[in-house]
């Protein structure tokens, strides 16, 4: 049993993080700082082969695994956090969603230019009553001649405000089986926007409305029965949640390590403080301990759908020491570590959305129990007798 990388994978790692290092070190701080998505970077990732890593090369991506994806995702993290973001929707989310499912056509118009990092896809699944509980959706895509009528809305949708095209779960029928998807595009008559909402992080989202809006037969993505298929994916996309949380995390505590061993008060350096000391090695231990989980499950999933308990663990895990390393690592440098001159306080703004979004923790949690009990707890009353 070997814990570390082998040495083509280590060679990966050296050559993303050189890459990072030599285009997106000197403007880390302002990226951090620009809400937009930054196309730029999507760019230079789709030259380097980094869009659709996980994606087959029939379908235009690199053919390589989930685990090399986790390793681009950190090693760009390790230089700019900010761009770890573009290596997660190239090669998690919707992306692999359309790579999967996408007719020919729906590949060539709506994948291929998100290979090439011309454009983004936003996400439209949650809804003001539908959050954690998914399946209570109530968007509707009702026939109409050749292709349906959508009525609804979304909230929180990913990428909402630079998107131009979207991909939509919505309800076909009543129940479970009549949930699917449709691709919808930005201009379409009776598809709307909310004024744009900013998050935590400084990232911008807005509501999406749909009245009557016609989409055609060829944008159904996935029809009646469809929303099992498109949601055993999504332990996948928790794979790249896990890896941007935790290397976050890894970013705020080598910032704060470096700070604390040339800061001095008292006439010594803080690293030789117990104190600072003992927050630092609780850190590790948990920044390696959830490091181990996630690869764990990213090693897993490349040998067939991830597994949703080992996923949970490593989400769970990565999101919760990740935010403990940017809240300690603030904590350690103080003032330096609050303002806006560092990426500690960008990191810890960051990791504290990744414990909500793509499963909160408490899901994460019930998750698990299941797994311990081996059976499921349901979240919903007791239908009556």
């Amino acid at each position: 049993m070997d814990f570390t990388l082998d040495s083509e994978r280590q060679i990966f790692q050296d050559s993303v993080r050189g890459l990072a290092q030599r285009h997106l070190a000197d403007r880390a701080l302002a990226r951090a700082r620009d809400a937009q998505f930054p196309f730029d970077v999507a760019r230079l990732m789709a030259e380097n082969g980094l869009m659709g890593l996980t994606i087959p090369e029939a379908e235009g991506g690199a053919g390589g695994t989930l685990l090399d994806a986790v390793i681009a995702i950190q090693a760009v993290a390790s230089v700019c956090p900010k761009s770890a973001d573009v290596v997660q929707a190239g090669n998690f989310g919707a992306i692999r969603t359309l790579a999967e499912y996408a007719t020919d056509a729906q590949k060539e118009k709506y994948l291929k230019p998100l290979l090439k990092g011309e454009k983004i896809i936003g996400l439209g699944m949650t809804e003001a009553g539908a959050g954690s509980a998914v399946t209570d959706l109530i968007t509707t895509a009702k026939p109409d001649g050749d292709g349906y009528r959508v009525t609804g809305g979304k909230v929180f949708t990913s990428h909402s405000v630079e998107a131009d095209t979207f991909l939509v779960y919505l309800r076909f029928g009543p129940g479970t089986g009549g949930i699917g998807s449709v691709i919808m595009e930005r201009g379409m008559e009776g598809f709307s926007f909310g004024e744009p909402s900013t998050y935590m992080n400084g990232e911008q989202w807005c509501a999406l409305y749909f009245d009557n809006v016609y989409v055609p037969g060829e944008n159904v993505l996935l029809g009646p029965g469809g929303f099992k298929k498109q949601i055993s994916g999504f332990n996948a996309e928790r794979i790249g949640n896990a890896a941007r949380a935790q290397a976050l995390g890894r970013f705020a505590f080598d910032t704060a390590r470096n700070y604390v061993m040339d800061r001095t008060q008292f006439g010594r350096p803080l690293a030789e403080f117990q104190g600072l000391q003992w927050k630092f090695a609780d850190m590790l231990m948990q920044l390696e301990s959830a490091q181990l989980l996630l690869y764990r499950a990213a090693v897993s999933a490349d040998r067939g759908l991830p597994d949703a308990q080992q996923t949970a663990l490593a989400k769970l895990a990565c999101n919760t020491a990740g935010f403990e390393a940017c809240n300690q690592a603030m904590q350690a440098m103080g003032g330096m570590g609050y303002c806006d001159e560092s990426l500690v306080e960008y990191c810890f703004r960051k990791s504290r959305g990744w414990q909500i979004a793509g499963g909160s923790l408490e899901m994460m949690r019930n998750r698990i129990a299941e797994g311990i009990f081996d059976r499921r707890f349901s979240q919903r009353p007791a239908k009556p007798n």
